[in-house]
């Protein structure tokens, strides 16, 4: 991240937040719930970060044997956390009222904001971790297992250069650089044409559909009310779950399944504009758990702002249309839609391996390999895939929050 530093600072600034400030939960309490919510993605880099984190803080030993040996009411957040991990979209006000309904185990509101934050956040962080390669994949002889991060004398930070890293020698399981000016070009004359309306392959939602619909790219197509997911071609699928992850995680077999299959009917899509993070989210958020509000908000619209490496110099090179039809794009798998969007930009900006690389960062990160991530931009620095993984992390955490949200909402109304 520190490739993008004045995105780290509003990053650390609001994980520092939710994790070391006032709030409602106890510090132990919110590392082990950062622990829950790795697992449900393997992720063996924050689970070991944030294991040391909870013993700092006094958390019991005894916790980390297994979910067993933790409270009642944290175990109760295994249902929500699953859901906002995998499929956010099946998440109710009924799981909302089983949480803060009276007894001994039950979640103040102010609580359950505390934890639905860290969930959703640690959720989407695990994305990142490893779209950037920072829990690498397995070798094809290694024993089933944590996927730990190499220890030695390469450092990530080493990658706040693009000048001469090419020729650095990075681990087997570190994602490297590349650098041109030629498909940069070719974006941003597609970015121009879209924003200028001079796109000429400009079609009708009508139309798109079935041109789109032969690609069979992982991408959603609207048509309609309906939303239609493609099935993912490229996927690595004998992800083994290690015991020392499963100790962690309830119902280890529920992962993410495409929002609507084409053919089904009666889809009760998320329609963005009623329920809003700048009108609902950020409001309710903030009045239960003060000031995150802020802080996230701040978030999302920093990695909306940046502009890194070659697109940087440019001074016609404006990539917010780019941003939009991947953070659209995002939230389009989980069931989230846009009606003021086309969302033929996504298929005229987003090359057939990006949306395959971006769903499987966003969907299952834990299947994401060195080789889906050098499939696409080819020429681009690693400091500009940086950021499509910070952008594709955003987006998630959002849509995540959304849905809880408005579940709160709903169960305060």
């Amino acid at each position: 991240m520190s490739l993008h530093a004045q995105y780290l600072e509003s990053f650390l600034r609001s994980q520092f937040f939710m994790l070391r400030m006032d709030g409602p939960l106890p510090l132990p309490h919110r590392h082990y719930i950062a622990i829950m919510a790795a697992a449900r993605h393997q992720c063996a880099y924050l689970i070991n970060m944030h294991v040391d984190e909870f013993l700092q803080t006094g958390g019991a030993a005894e916790w980390l044997t297994g979910l067993e040996r933790v409270p009642r009411r944290l175990r109760n957040l295994n249902e929500i956390n699953k859901l906002l991990a995998h499929r956010p979209w099946l998440l109710t006000k009924d799981h909302i009222q089983k949480l803060v309904r009276t007894g001994e185990s039950n979640w103040s509101l102010p609580e359950l904001v505390h934890a639905v934050v860290l969930l959703a956040h640690y959720h989407a962080l695990a994305s990142f971790v490893f779209g950037s390669g920072i829990n690498p994949e397995r070798g094809p002889g290694a024993a089933p297992g944590l996927r730990l991060a190499p220890r030695g004398p390469f450092c990530a930070c080493d990658l706040a250069n693009d000048n001469g890293v090419e020729n650095a020698a990075l681990p087997a399981g570190s994602f490297g650089i590349v650098g041109s000016l030629s498909e940069l070009e070719a974006l941003m004359e597609r970015m121009k044409g879209l924003q200028g309306g001079r796109e000429d392959e400009e079609a009708s939602q009508e139309d798109l559909a079935p041109r789109l619909e032969s690609e069979k790219d992982g991408l959603f197509v609207v048509s309609g009310d309906t939303f239609y997911a493609f099935p993912h071609s490229d996927l690595e699928e004998d992800v083994m779950a290690a015991s020392d992850v499963s100790r962690y995680v309830e119902d280890p077999g529920f992962g993410y399944e495409d929002f609507a299959r084409r053919g089904e009917e009666h889809l009760h899509t998320f329609r963005a504009q009623d329920y809003t993070w700048e009108d609902q989210g950020f409001s309710l958020v903030n009045r239960l758990y003060s000031d995150i509000g802020h802080l996230l908000d701040e978030k999302f619209r920093m990695v909306c702002s940046l502009t890194c490496g070659p697109a940087a110099s440019r001074e016609d090179a404006d990539s917010t249309t780019l941003h939009r039809a991947l953070f659209n794009y995002v939230h389009c798998m989980f069931g989230i839609r846009y009606d003021d969007y086309d969302y033929g930009e996504v298929s005229r900006l987003l090359e057939r391996s990006l949306k395959a690389y971006a769903k499987t960062v966003a969907c299952y990160p834990e299947r994401t390999t060195k080789r889906m991530y050098d499939s696409y931009w080819h020429q681009f620095t690693h400091s500009e895939k940086v950021h499509v993984n910070l952008l594709l992390m955003e987006a998630r955490m959002q849509a995540e929050l959304l849905y809880a949200l408005r579940a709160i909402t709903r169960h305060l109304t």
